[in-house]
């Protein structure tokens, strides 16, 4: 058992973290294209819009997630009646939703973009970007959506060649519409939307090869199963909108500290991150329909050894990620920089080895939220990631950068992550009469 347990963890998770990097390189790549062509005003611009981008990534996380949580449990009690409902309300969700975030972009995005803190200098730049990434927003969350149920359903080869071949599609188009065709920040943005509509065109081999037990049901949406999913998905939406809060939350602080360069060397920091924070989502992306078939079947020794797995290799991946980042931080930020400007280079650099510290911390908690959630332990879940998103994050953020500047808003992320894992660990092993799961 041991063995195939390894065996089983080994494949999800290696498929998942491949995977979830490329998925992070949608912004990455727009971050080295934009800084080169637009320079710090493109770049500060850039960093505006991300926490939107989050907000629609969580969205289709929370429905995915939660859906493919539900069918792994039913799967795994062969409840075969359910499944297809929730997989057609999954979809109803996620087209309803991002039609409404297509709206927001038509009618709002330069209110938006305002709101968000761009000034004269940016704001022209954060509108372009935010109103064409909110026009795509109904593929953001379909892609989301399709990427879990088709992990679940036995396939995460395939959910990483797609997420992979959506990235790579993403940097080439970067290149060819900013550079040769000259389409300026419209360019960067469009070639992020068309990435998870090539994404989803990978997706539909598992369904045209007839791999697939999922089907469309004609039938109306099932409000109790829209319930189901937002709740077994919540803790994935508020650990992907944690990170727009965070960086919104960053951005004004920032912005009352350094001006528009502090944030474009916030944006660098942030950035290097998203790839860092992917490779931690992709471990427990790769675990969730593991410990959910093994919840659903009551295999409690099973999940055990699952979060240990999942726990040590997120600590040697943080170990790993810091030692590259504070022994290559100049190297990173040249990438970046394209003006040289040595102010972005010394407010980035101390942050990058100052911030990325909290990856020791921040693996364990996405960890523990996607074990929580997928054994059906929603309001846990919520608890963990809403205090990494607001309830600590969010006043150490504005008391530590009163006292100590720029090294306090780096210092908050350190400091919210290492509270949160003591508390995420606590309710790991606090023992319900209820649960099955005894330590």
């Amino acid at each position: 058992m041991e063995q195939s347990a390894l065996k089983n963890y080994t494949k999800y998770v290696s498929l998942n973290i491949l995977g979830m990097m490329g998925l992070s390189c949608y912004i990455l790549a727009d971050t080295f294209f934009v800084s080169m062509a637009l320079g710090a005003a493109g770049l500060a611009a850039l960093n505006f819009s991300i926490g939107i981008y989050s907000l629609v990534h969580g969205t289709g996380l929370m429905i995915g997630i939660g859906g493919a949580t539900r069918y792994s449990i039913l799967k795994s009690q062969n409840e075969g009646k359910q499944i297809n409902a929730i997989f057609t309300t999954s979809l109803k969700l996620g087209i309803l939703l991002g039609v409404l975030f297509a709206i927001t972009g038509v009618l709002g995005s330069g209110s938006l973009a305002v709101l968000l803190g761009a000034d004269a200098a940016t704001l022209p730049l954060t509108k372009e970007y935010l109103s064409t990434i909110l026009y795509f927003a109904p593929f953001f969350i379909l892609n989301n959506i399709m990427l879990a149920f088709v992990r679940n359903d036995n396939n995460p080869k395939l959910s990483m060649i797609a997420m992979l071949t959506g990235s790579l599609s993403n940097i080439v188009l970067d290149y060819i519409f900013m550079f040769p065709l000259g389409m300026g920040m419209f360019g960067a943005a469009f070639a992020t939307g068309l990435a998870p509509v090539i994404s989803l065109v990978v997706l539909s081999a598992h369904f045209i090869q007839g791999k697939s037990g999922l089907r469309w049901l004609r039938s109306r949406v099932q409000w109790k199963a829209v319930r189901d999913i937002l709740g077994l998905g919540l803790a994935a939406f508020i650990t992907e909108v944690s990170s727009a809060i965070v960086l919104i939350t960053f951005n004004l602080v920032i912005l009352g500290l350094e001006g528009n360069l502090g944030v474009a060397s916030y944006g660098i920091v942030a950035n290097i991150a998203l790839v860092g924070i992917s490779v931690f989502t992709g471990i427990a992306q790769g675990i969730q329909p593991l410990i959910s078939k093994a919840y659903g079947s009551g295999e409690g020794i099973t999940i055990k050894k699952l979060l240990r797995y999942a726990v040590i290799t997120s600590l040697a991946l943080a170990s790993a990620i810091y030692t590259l980042v504070f022994f290559c931080s100049d190297q990173m930020i040249n990438v970046f920089n394209s003006e040289q400007n040595p102010a972005i280079a010394l407010l980035a650099r101390d942050g990058l080895r100052i911030y990325f510290a909290g990856f020791f911390f921040a693996g364990i908690n996405i960890i523990v939220c996607m074990y929580l959630s997928a054994a059906e332990r929603g309001l846990n879940a919520f608890i963990v990631s809403v205090a990494r998103g607001c309830v600590v994050l969010v006043p150490m953020v504005l008391m530590l950068s009163r006292i100590l500047g720029m090294t306090g808003v780096w210092l908050a992320f350190v400091v919210t992550e290492g509270l949160v894992s003591v508390l995420g660990l606590i309710l790991v092993f606090w023992k319900k009469r209820t649960e099955f799961l005894h330590w």
